[in-house]
């Protein structure tokens, strides 16, 4: 081919993988979006107990608070590609950010648990879309040569989320009141909503502007059921209950009902046949095993320092952040080495590092020094920057501009199943592993709730022998964490090493002009 009839991009060498004024200002959108969504699950789990205090209910009236609000992300997600398609991505996702700081705005104003619960529906509506359709935004904008770099961006929030969001509960609650564990989302909307307005383009896509009802029917409450019977687990204290089993049955029938559906379907709601995209789903199966063990694991750390060590909500959170700082270090590196070389070699380094971090914890007694600990975090850390987004990179590389919405929404519809699966997995482990020795049960009662003690224990000492048994209970615990971040490293192994050579380039070079010399 001669010079004349190359393509404009033959003449620009490799692409430039340095992110740009436009898209860091993209980045800045969607960031504030997802620390709004994230922070907020994390903040509410702090504020339970008073929950329980202000509205004169149990824990399971509170706990509504957090199972309302995830099962309306579930219900929701589903909706993300066809309303993207439909209506654009600045106009969803600029509805969503106004329904996520109404709904704040109400749960501030509640009176009862039952209309916290109810309003808290409406954040997780708005809270839902945020997600999907801002790594949509990112990647249209950011390109398939940055995605790495975008995603690493992303996932700060994402990582960081159950780290600061202790930390900052607590002090809203200790400092403030329980108001403005909700109330900080609206000056933070507020700002999100002028800045999405004036820095993201319209996209008015409605080349999809019928929408997939039985899908819809089928996927949306599948997901929900599916979650909240997984969910319920934790209160049961087990799986073995008609409350897990049934929705969790029913909500499994109606997706795989959706899975046949889609299959078949000439516009599904999810394009299922992405599957077929061999490094799609290598990075799915990945980020399936990292999701449970990551989200399994974050619901033990606090749960050890504030039971078995006696610190507060506040301290657990200080003493998790060694964590968030290895995140910090790794991830932007991680991002743009993507980028140029693949994710393959740096999310196998990053899940053996994780592996060794955690595995630490293994080991973990009453009096393990916090030194030996906040290093094993601040390793675990460093392993996680470089794993969480160069998987999801890998994935979204390799999609083509009209798979992206489809794409990003498969992604988040695996991050929140997977993340309440491990949740759920933990919490009943742990549970059992406790209920095992009831010493150990007394002695977290002892840092938690005093009042529960028996008469005989509330005046004297707790032995430091009860308070072995509870460490040894999460020691046993962190092992099935730990093998589930071993296990990540099998799919792992065949995700791409070297750069992925993205359809969107393809695309955009047999669209480019011809040049004449």
């Amino acid at each position: 081919m001669s010079s004349s009839s190359m393509p404009a991009h033959a003449h620009a060498g490799p692409p430039d993988t340095k992110l740009d004024r436009h898209v860091l200002i993209v980045a800045g959108v969607v960031v504030l979006g997802a620390i709004m969504s994230i922070l907020d699950v994390t903040v509410v789990s702090v504020a339970q107990n008073t929950f329980q205090q202000e509205f004169n209910t149990d824990a399971a009236g509170a706990a509504w608070t957090m199972t309302g609000y995830t099962l309306a992300l579930a219900a929701v997600i589903p909706l993300s590609s066809w309303a993207a398609a439909r209506f654009g991505t600045k106009k969803v996702y600029l509805t969503s950010l106004v329904l996520f700081s109404i709904g704040s705005a109400l749960c501030a104003l509640a009176t009862s648990i039952g209309m916290l619960v109810a309003f808290r529906v409406i954040q997780g509506l708005g809270g839902g879309l945020l997600m999907p359709i801002g790594m949509m935004i990112l990647t249209k904008a950011a390109g398939p040569e940055r995605v790495g770099s975008v995603m690493a961006v992303l996932g700060i929030p994402m990582l960081l989320g159950p780290i600061a969001g202790p930390i900052l509960g607590g002090l809203l609650i200790e400092k403030a009141s329980w108001h403005w564990v909700f109330l900080i989302n609206v000056p933070v909307g507020i700002v999100a909503i002028i800045y999405s307005w004036f820095a993201l383009r319209s996209d008015d896509e409605t080349n999809r502007s019928s929408i997939d009802f039985v899908g819809l029917l089928l996927l949306s409450p599948g997901l929900a059921l599916f979650l909240y019977g997984v969910s319920s687990s934790s209160e049961a204290g087990t799986f073995i209950s008609a409350k897990v089993l049934v929705p969790a049955i029913i909500g499994a029938v109606l997706i795989v009902g959706f899975i046949a559906h889609a299959l078949r379907s000439n516009n599904p709601l999810l394009d299922l046949r992405l599957f077929r995209n061999r490094t799609l789903s290598i990075a799915v199966v990945s980020m399936t095993l990292f999701m449970i063990a990551f989200f399994g694991a974050a619901l033990l750390f606090p749960q050890y320092f504030i039971g078995v060590r006696g610190e507060s909500t506040l301290q657990a959170g200080l003493l998790l952040a060694p964590q968030g700082i290895g995140a910090m270090i790794t991830m932007p590196i991680a991002g743009r080495m993507t980028d140029k070389i693949g994710p393959g070699k740096f999310v196998l380094a990053g899940i053996v590092l994780m592996f060794f971090g955690m595995g630490t914890f293994v080991f973990v007694g009453a009096q393990s020094p916090y030194w030996l600990l906040c290093g094993a975090l601040f390793v675990q850390g460093l392993g996680m920057g470089m794993t969480m987004m160069p998987i999801m990179s890998a994935a979204l590389a390799t999609l083509t501009n009209a798979q992206v919405p489809d794409g990003s929404t498969l992604m988040n519809v695996v991050q929140q199943t997977a993340s309440s699966i491990g949740s759920a997995v933990i919490a009943v482990i742990l549970a059992t592993n406790l209920t095992r020795a009831p010493e150990s049960m007394l002695a977290i009662a002892s840092n938690t709730a005093p009042d529960s003690l028996p008469a005989e224990l509330q005046d004297t000492p707790v032995p430091s022998s009860f308070f072995d048994a509870a460490a040894n209970a999460f020691g046993s615990t962190f092992i099935v964490a730990t093998v589930l971040i071993a296990l990540t490293l099998i799919p792992a192994f065949f995700l791409p090493r070297k750069k992925i050579n993205s359809p969107l380039i393809e695309e955009d070079m047999d669209r480019a002009p011809i040049v004449m010399h």
